[in-house]
């Protein structure tokens, strides 16, 4: 009998022991972990635009996979830096884990960046920048070697008649700013054969008006670069109407299905694409990686290729050309 009640004891004090611990584990493996919340503020949304189409396709992947909050908003127009600006203080008071931002002005945003680092928040740039180091991590293509890559293929068709026109987006854009400085070293001393400059503020429609502009100005003009989908598809829709596709060479930015079938057709001679749908991805996870405090890349190239008529079928360029985003 009293062997039986000293079982009956041990049996009840490790019960006393080992239950909380039980409890404990079923406890913490019941337990949800707190969401992550991000914004992300580009610079527009615009379903007839394929770049930010994939952009931000890549950014909800990953917050699908990495089962995070996020919420994108923009401004209307690419321009519209006041407008973004309001965006971020909404954003700010939101108090979220992390804000992703296209800057949509180099010098004008900058403020709002530096808002959003003083309130705790932590900042990853996506696509573009601003004039100060004030970003956690930048995901983006290095614009100014992609710029390069359009001046050292348009110099291929350089003579001494040359005249080279360039359409931009946004004057005040990091992209536009950087890719037109990389345009310019990849020409290195043809950059002279540059007659004019003109913006057309990320609209199909001004980048088609300033082209045909622009060819009653210089009617000997023999290239045009665009230096984004707005401009270069604007720019070509132009040559192509006018009937001077080939005479008028036209070297564009990013990868719109139309993009695409202009290059077939021989209206553009070469395209300068960029992996949108990677950086828009990368950018989420580099923000997921920076509140769960891992070690990110402060610069993440998220690259760039020169596509032409002559290399566009090879298998690696089709999977650049139609990347799967959309599933």
């Amino acid at each position: 009998m009293v062997k039986k009640y000293k079982i009956l004891i041990i049996t009840v004090l490790s019960l006393c022991i080992l239950v909380p611990g039980i409890y404990k584990i079923v406890k913490n493996s019941l337990k949800t972990e707190v969401p992550i919340n991000i914004i992300y503020i580009p610079k527009i949304i615009d379903d007839s635009n394929e770049f930010w189409s994939a952009l931000i396709g890549g950014a909800e992947m990953a917050a699908k996979e990495f089962n995070i909050n996020l919420k994108v908003v923009a401004p209307d127009a690419e321009e519209d830096y006041a407008r973004q600006n309001q965006l971020i203080d909404w954003a700010i008071k939101q108090k979220p884990d992390a804000i992703a931002l296209s800057p949509a002005d180099y010098s004008e945003t900058t403020a709002k960046a530096k808002e959003i680092a003083d309130n705790n928040i932590k900042l990853v740039f996506i696509d573009s920048t601003v004039n100060e180091n004030v970003q956690d991590a930048l995901v983006a293509t290095d614009n100014y070697l992609a710029g390069k890559k359009m001046g050292e293929y348009m110099k291929t068709f350089v003579n001494r008649n040359t005249k080279i026109a360039i359409v931009g987006h946004v004057k005040t854009a990091s992209t536009a700013i950087e890719r037109e400085k990389g345009l310019r070293s990849g020409l290195g001393s043809d950059e002279s054969k540059i007659v004019d400059v003109v913006f057309c503020d990320s609209e199909f429609g001004k980048a088609y008006s300033l082209t045909i502009e622009l060819l009653k100005e210089y009617p000997d003009l023999t290239m045009i670069a665009g230096l984004n989908e707005y401009s270069s598809v604007g720019a070509a829709r132009a040559i192509k109407r006018l009937g001077l596709a080939g005479k008028v060479k036209v070297i564009g930015f990013d990868s719109s299905i139309e993009e695409i079938e202009l290059l077939e057709e021989g209206v553009f001679q070469g395209i300068i694409i960029q992996k949108s749908f990677n950086m828009g991805y990368l950018g989420i996870e580099e923000a997921v990686k920076l509140v769960k405090g891992k070690k990110v890349e402060k610069n993440v190239d998220s690259g760039s290729q020169l596509i032409t008529k002559n290399n566009m079928y090879t298998e690696e360029n089709q999977k650049l050309l139609f990347p799967f985003w959309g599933e």
